[in-house]
């Protein structure tokens, strides 16, 4: 396997202007603390998917890919369809990225979209089973890191939910001797999407939070707290990175700080799935 580094190479003096300004209330990059970086998206690049957005979050770029197929739900829940949910961390996106399987950055990814999604009911799995105990959809969502420049969690986060948000199903056809066939040639139905969901990365240096961080912001802190808000302001998700400890009173702020930059995010995400059609620049052949 191989492995992603936690640190890129950033010369000491930089970061330490990064520190420095944080503390001042500031961002190298003329942010305030609580600023998320432009946002721009588009949908539908990949023709042949089911469901597909492009993201850009600062410098950072995100594609997700949605596909979907039959197969048998999980044993213990006969009466679901099943979401897998993937991470690749293209070379190209970094030069501290290496060919080869997943590493355990990409995997980490991976489970915080994941129980993202699944804990607040995000998609209506149960409306996915075909026959109980035997046939359902497996909706696979795939992420795709093109560019790294930092908060690849929540570039990933909004590129999947738009995906899913846009997947339109294959036609399904039932054969004579009982079997199912798919028409990919027909997609009308739309994937049961229950609500919309965000997450929001903070970075704390001390006593100060700030969300959104860049690459070199996330070199210099202390620990990164990724939470996830749903369309309704629960917190439905959390996860921290970073050996150094946060208060309570730290916590505190950061699920403040999420549910309103959640709401904010999840808004901007409603806002395109209103209006598709300006959003729509097919790209990628696949």
């Amino acid at each position: 396997m191989s492995i992603t580094p936690e640190r890129e190479v950033i010369p000491t003096m930089q970061l330490e202007q990064v520190v420095k300004s944080i503390k001042r209330g500031e961002r190298i990059d003329g942010r305030g603390l609580l600023d998320y970086r432009p946002i721009s998206v588009i949908l539908s690049p990949i023709k042949k998917a089911e469901g597909s957005a492009l993201v850009k979050l600062g410098k950072t770029q995100v594609i997700a890919g949605v596909k979907l197929e039959l197969g048998a739900p999980f044993k213990d829940r006969p009466n679901e369809g099943v979401l897998q949910v993937h991470s690749e961390f293209v070379p190209l996106a970094s030069p501290s990225f290496e060919p080869g399987p997943p590493d355990e950055n990409a995997i980490e990814v991976s489970r915080v979209i994941d129980r993202s999604l699944r804990e607040p009911r995000a998609i209506k799995l149960e409306e996915l089973v075909v026959e109980p105990g035997r046939v359902a959809w497996v909706v696979y969502n795939d992420i795709y890191l093109i560019d790294h420049d930092g908060n690849i969690t929540d570039a990933s986060m909004i590129a999947s939910m738009l995906a899913l948000a846009t997947t339109k199903m294959p036609r399904l056809i039932r054969t004579e001797s009982g079997q199912y066939t798919l028409d990919s040639t027909t997609r009308e139905t739309p994937l049961p999407v229950n609500l919309l969901v965000a997450t929001v990365t903070i970075g704390v240096v001390e006593n100060t939070l700030f969300v959104d961080p860049n690459l070199e912001e996330e070199q210099v802190a202390d620990a990164l707290i990724v939470l996830a808000v749903d369309e309704r302001g629960n917190i439905c998700g959390a996860q921290k990175k970073g050996e150094k400890s946060v208060s309570r009173k730290i916590l505190d702020s950061a699920l403040d700080i999420a549910v309103e930059k959640g709401l904010y995010l999840v808004n901007t995400m409603r806002s395109i799935l209103n209006n598709p059609q300006s959003y729509i620049k097919p790209l990628i052949e696949m």
